[in-house]
């Protein structure tokens, strides 16, 4: 008989699927569930229903750009280990609040692994340039009046 919990043995072969070619491990997640405030009354002193979720961006099996597009989308959210902390704690259930971090990390994974478009350089069309010159000459047109007060003799 093996001595491990058998939960953790499955806890570490399950791989959550982010997009066709990328999965994370459920070993690289860790939560921690703490009390969260707002409403429920009574329940909310003594049931921990906030989640804290923690997905460790160096342990993580991402590609090199994926990961470093998420650090620069998420970087307000990863500590100094880069370690990505999600804080969920909308809903009074823990279940809907753990539902919910995942959620939310995997969208912020499928955001970075759609590469940014890359910038097309256009010209300005004849109509702009002649309405930026208009522009430019009825500005230059205003300010020409507004010189000193000229004397009339």
């Amino acid at each position: 008989m093996c001595a491990e919990d058998p939960n953790e043995i499955l806890k570490t072969h399950l791989a959550i699927p982010v997009t066709d070619q990328i999965s994370i491990q459920e070993s690289d997640l860790q939560e921690h569930f703490v009390r969260s405030s707002g409403p429920g009354g009574q329940n909310v002193n003594k049931v921990a229903t906030a989640v804290q979720l923690f997905f460790d961006l160096r342990r993580a099996a991402l590609p090199d750009a994926v990961r470093a597009r998420l650090m620069q989308i998420a970087r307000r959210r990863i500590n100094a280990d880069d370690v990505l902390v999600l804080e969920a704690k909308r809903f009074r259930a823990q279940e809907q609040n753990r539902a919910d971090a995942r959620a939310r990390l995997l969208a912020l994974i499928r955001q970075a692994a759609t590469p940014p478009k890359p910038r097309r350089q256009t010209q300005p069309t004849r109509g702009s340039k002649e309405r930026r010159l208009q522009n430019k000459k009825r500005r230059g047109a205003i300010k020409q009046t507004r010189g000193a007060a000229r004397a009339f003799d």
